[in-house]
């Protein structure tokens, strides 16, 4: 065999599976329910939304370690570590609690729109931005100030969103299956553009080197968008279920975590405008949401075993309730 042959077989095995499986299964007290996490892999700390508060995990111990309580409805946290601060998005309360990352004492609290979700730091602006999904906007907050900077109307339903680094956020809005282009200095939209074939998508992340975005979506695919041209360039097939979307740089793999399925759809970027589908691995139903340590490539899940309940009366039939099993919620990790 010439030895060139022998490289594309190297080659082909080293991506025929990504080597992630289960490392550990995490315990966290309580049965509320849960939205975005994510992690400082500065401090291997896992911020988990729960409920009304955030459960702050030692990745490396597996053990809760902090709680931050005292809200109503939580959805995301994200953290702008040269300033000491984290960021939570309590759509409940329609506010920005901002929090110490080292004493986890909550030190403000900043008006948003009407149910904050999705959140994340723009380093370029030194500025947070909240997403309202229920006011189609986003809150931008000067994360050095801890005070209002502006808002962004959007015209549409706001999911995952990502920076760039250079003044731009990206965001998908989902009920139009679109993505908007935000000045993230100026506070206002430049460009929307269309995702088709991919429909209703959640989870977006960004390779800011090949000025590429990942958005999953509802329809099992996984849309890739040129950042500059809004131009799709690529579509992935993932599981069911999708909702969180993460890219590891160190891997050059592009995560998935499809609840409904129960798997993490593995991908691998091969060039700016090509990618192969490398494994789906087996996590657990219902585990949606994830979020990745950039510096070790572990990902967490939240998951539990949820109970589906009737509709209660007077009720459509169309929307079961659900039930959280006592002492059933963690977080998975996954590993290579």
């Amino acid at each position: 065999m010439k030895k060139s042959a022998l490289l594309l077989l190297v080659v082909a095995a080293a991506f025929a599976q990504s080597g992630y499986h289960q490392l550990k299964k995490i315990s966290i007290p309580g049965n509320g329910f849960w939205d975005y996490l994510t992690v400082d892999p500065a401090t291997d700390r896992v911020f988990v939304s729960h409920g009304t508060e955030v459960d702050v995990v030692d990745g490396k111990k597996g053990e809760v370690i902090g709680k931050i309580t005292g809200m109503k409805l939580i959805h995301g946290i994200a953290l702008a570590p040269e300033f000491n601060r984290g960021f939570i998005s309590d759509g409940g309360a329609n506010q920005v609690v901002i929090f110490d990352l080292k004493t986890l004492a909550k030190t403000g609290e900043v008006p948003a729109g009407t149910n904050p979700d999705c959140i994340i730091y723009d380093r370029a602006t030194k500025r947070v931005f909240a997403f309202n999904g229920r006011s189609a906007s986003a809150t931008a907050v000067d994360a050095e100030k801890g005070t209002l900077a502006g808002t962004v109307t959007l015209e549409g339903k706001p999911e995952f969103a990502a920076a760039d680094g250079k003044g731009h956020v990206y965001v998908n809005i989902e009920d139009k299956s679109e993505v908007m282009q935000i000045d993230s200095k100026a506070l206002m939209v430049l460009n929307k553009w269309p995702l088709a074939p991919c429909e209703e998508p959640s989870g977006m992340a960004m390779d800011t080197k090949t000025r590429r975005i990942f958005s999953g979506c509802d329809n099992k695919m996984m849309s890739v968008m040129n950042a500059d041209t809004g131009k799709v360039v690529a579509t992935v097939p993932i599981g069911e279920g999708v909702d969180a979307t993460w890219f590891d740089p160190g891997t050059k793999y592009v995560l998935d975590s499809c609840g409904q399925d129960g798997v993490l759809t593995v991908i691998h970027e091969d060039s700016p405008d090509k990618y192969s589908v490398v494994e789906n691995v087996m996590t657990q139903k219902g585990a949606r949401t994830m979020a990745l340590n950039t510096k070790t490539h572990d990902v967490f899940l939240s998951v539990a075993e949820v109970e589906i309940l009737p509709p209660a009366e007077g009720q459509p039939k169309g929307r079961p309730r659900r039930r959280i099993q006592p002492g059933t919620f963690g977080l998975l990790e996954f590993g290579r």
